[in-house]
């Protein structure tokens, strides 16, 4: 199958999860009606004889806007994680194992401490502003734990993250203890979450995740010539340094936002590039948008069977982590194999 053809495949699988998920609940509505709602919003009209009034409400202010949310926060975290593993060369790299979404968790719990000792501030400002700071101080701490001379391997890297997300774990830890009877939000926030999501969510999300994954899409060509080496890049006029930074940056900017508004939920980032780095290759061009839509798909359905199929919810990271924890054993035995 051509890439290109797989990639407008898995577009489509994403968008019919969207329609059937948002069916799916309490309250059951065929996919039919799902689509005749949305296409009565969209066009203005009125909704056609036989649907029943509570099925906009149910559809357009409680499952679409987390329907949309987790999608769009599954295809970030997936696009992240393949940017990563693009630039170290390895294939166990992503937000959660260097650590990046912990440093996030930890800004975001400090807006909690804020509050906690009467601290007013816009959450919409501050939550995204802390996740984003915390993630980006997470990855320069990394870095310069790893090598202070910019020689760094992928392995020390990954050790440094672990490390680094030890010592953010124990401070957040210390942010439960402080929050005493808000202890409970905090923990479930940790979790990750997508309950209560609103449209508000959607936007903040849409409006960050989708400039940094057309910023990444842009240096995938940059990616691919950097896989190659310093100097062969240097030669063919890639700045390898100045690229590295700018991909970095914006997927730790990614990370940052999904974390802000879903709390923790790792592994989405590890699954998605490496399964389908196994179908399609190592051609970022079309991996990258391919992980968008995969994380999208992975993330959409994870979260549906919490929601409509579990008999109780589960928060969504605990789900990830059950999957996404035995993968990377299965990784990481494959590598000390020999096996890429």
């Amino acid at each position: 199958m051509r890439p290109t053809l797989f990639i407008s495949l898995l577009a489509i699988v994403l968008a019919t999860a969207i329609v059937i998920a948002t069916g799916m609940g309490f309250l059951k509505i065929s996919p039919t009606e799902v689509v005749q709602v949305l296409l009565a919003r969209i066009s203005g009209r009125a909704l056609p004889e036989g649907i029943n009034t509570v099925f906009p409400l149910v559809i357009m202010d409680v499952r679409l806007p987390r329907i949309l949310t987790s999608a769009i926060v599954g295809g970030g975290l997936a696009v992240s994680g393949g940017v990563f593993q693009a630039i170290l060369l390895n294939p166990l790299a992503d937000p959660y194992t260097l650590g990046i979404s912990s440093g996030a968790a930890f800004g975001a719990s400090m807006v909690l401490i804020l509050t906690i000792f009467g601290i007013t501030v816009p959450a919409w400002v501050s939550v995204p502003l802390f996740s984003f700071l915390g993630a980006l101080g997470t990855l320069f701490a990394v870095f310069a734990l790893a090598s202070p001379r910019d020689n760094y391997s992928s392995n020390t890297l990954i050790l440094s993250g672990v490390i680094v997300a030890s010592i953010l774990s124990a401070g957040i830890g210390f942010i439960k203890y402080l929050a005493d009877e808000k202890v409970g939000i905090i923990i479930f926030w940790l979790m990750g979450s997508f309950v209560g999501k609103s449209w508000t969510d959607v936007t903040l999300t849409l409006s960050f995740t989708l400039p940094g994954v057309l910023v990444i899409l842009y240096f995938t060509r940059d990616l691919n010539i950097m896989a190659l080496g310093a100097r062969t890049a240097a030669s063919l006029g890639v700045e390898t340094g100045k690229t590295r930074k700018i991909l970095l940056v914006w997927a730790s900017l990614i990370t940052a936002i999904c974390v802000s508004v879903s709390g923790i939920i790792g592994f989405v980032g590890l699954i998605v590039p490496h399964l389908l780095r196994l179908l399609l290759g190592p051609d970022n061009r079309i991996l990258i948008p391919a992980c968008f839509f995969g994380g999208a798909i992975l993330l959409l359905s994870a979260d549906t069977v919490t929601r409509a199929i579990l008999p109780s919810e589960l928060p969504i990271g605990i789900l990830t982590s059950l999957i996404g924890g035995p993968f990377f054993c299965y990784i990481f035995r494959r590598r000390q194999g020999g096996v890429q």
